[in-house]
């Protein structure tokens, strides 16, 4: 009953309660068919909640146009647990904060409000453990729809220490989520300004203008193969299962791998040179045409031998190979629906030669590709922030909790 990591100056074994003990209330949400969610009361569902940040999603509240006397029997305050007790959403929780404004519960959940022997922050958290996850697993599985209701969760057994050390622990991962609410926040606007870039600095239906530009430029874009701006083939792969071909110095790289810093699989010379594998090197275009990767494109991040599932497309000089990433990028689900029905079948080097490419002057080809790529570095860096510190929360439960 001792956390592999505590606080300085907390010493003491923690004890084992049932969440009842801590916690009352245990109230089921308002009961309400959907065409009843039309009014002014902003009601949260378990479907509101971001599995990322554990926030809810204001845009998404429900508001039931319901005439009854005991609304305010739904109104969460500071202190409130809300758990999910049945679908496929079971044993999900979020805790509710009063900076998340008036807001009331609905549909498959379950309130608790912490009492003052516990701290609200710490309980919640303890529902992200391992610990936990067993919990649910072990007492939704019913015949039928899994579901876990109101005494099962006041009867669940949570390793609990003092308050003040439970205040400690709870404040230190409330900073946490903190920081990754914020860098999710950071990535999703990037996302979408990188979307909003890609509809709207190329040209649409035909036109020779796109709807934003940099200053400067103001000539008309034109029309022309992407087999007339560039050179482009395709690799191949070593027999399998030939020992002498593999295992060697030379990156060899997959569909999956175009985006990569480094590979899985290594080739030696004698592979490479039985083979049709073709090298490539840094700020090669490679182009997915095979298989769950189909369409998917990127400036290679390293000198290898690339298989026959990728294209490999040189720029001419008078064309920008991070435009026509990001021409290519855009492109993908047009080219994707057209050439792949039904997400069946393969591109080919002749068919990607033969796409129509709107493209301007080399000097803003050179802006767009620069601005665009430098977007995608940003979404990288906050993806790896956020990779990094959903690893150390991970951590972090599995050794401050019991």
């Amino acid at each position: 009953m001792v956390p592999q990591i505590r606080f300085a100056g907390f010493t003491d074994p923690w004890e084992q309660r049932k969440l009842g003990e801590v916690a009352y209330g245990f109230e089921y949400g308002l009961n309400a068919a959907a065409s009843d969610f039309d009014g002014e009361k902003k009601y949260l569902r378990i479907t509101d909640i971001d599995d990322r940040t554990r926030e809810f999603r204001t845009d998404d509240l429900s508001s039931p146009d319901i005439n009854n006397p005991i609304d305010d029997k739904y109104l969460l305050k500071e202190g409130d647990i809300l758990f999910a007790r049945t679908g496929a959403s079971v044993g999900k929780t979020y805790l509710y904060r009063a900076s998340d404004g008036k807001t009331y519960y609905a549909g498959f959940l379950i309130r608790a409000h912490v009492s003052d022997e516990a701290d609200a922050g710490f309980i919640f958290q303890s529902t992200l453990t391992e610990r936990y996850k067993q919990f649910v697993l072990l007492t939704s599985q019913r015949s039928g729809q899994p579901g876990i209701n109101a005494q099962e969760y006041a009867d669940l057994l949570l390793p609990l220490p003092s308050l003040s050390e439970q205040r400690r622990i709870g404040k230190f991962f409330s900073r946490l989520d903190s920081l990754i609410t914020l860098h999710q926040r950071k990535y999703d606007k990037l996302c979408v300004l990188k979307k909003s870039m890609l509809d709207k600095m190329f040209p649409k239906g035909g036109s020779l203008y796109p709807e934003i530009r940099f200053a400067g430029f103001t000539d008309p874009w034109e029309q022309r193969k992407l087999g007339e701006l560039t050179e482009s083939y395709s690799g191949g792969t070593p027999a399998a299962g030939e020992s002498e071909f593999y295992g060697g110095s030379i990156p060899f790289i997959r569909s999956a791998e175009i985006a990569a810093e480094s590979t899985e699989l290594f080739l030696t010379e004698k592979g490479y040179e039985s083979s049709s594998a073709r090298m490539v090197k840094p700020g090669d275009v490679l182009y997915a045409l095979y298989g769950a990767t189909s369409g998917e494109v990127a400036v290679s991040r390293q000198k290898g031998a690339i298989n026959q599932a990728i294209l490999a497309i040189l720029p001419r000089d008078d064309c920008d190979a991070r435009y026509i990433t990001a021409w290519l990028r855009k492109q993908k689900g047009y080219i994707v629906t057209t050439y792949l029905q039904g997400g069946q079948g393969n591109l080919s080097g002749v068919i990607v030669k033969n796409l129509e490419v709107s493209i301007p002057s080399l000097p803003e080809q050179q802006k767009i590709g620069f601005m665009l790529s430098h977007l995608d570095s940003l979404i990288t860096l906050h993806q790896r922030k956020l990779e990094l510190l959903r690893n150390i929360k991970k951590s972090m439960l599995d050794k401050m909790f019991v």
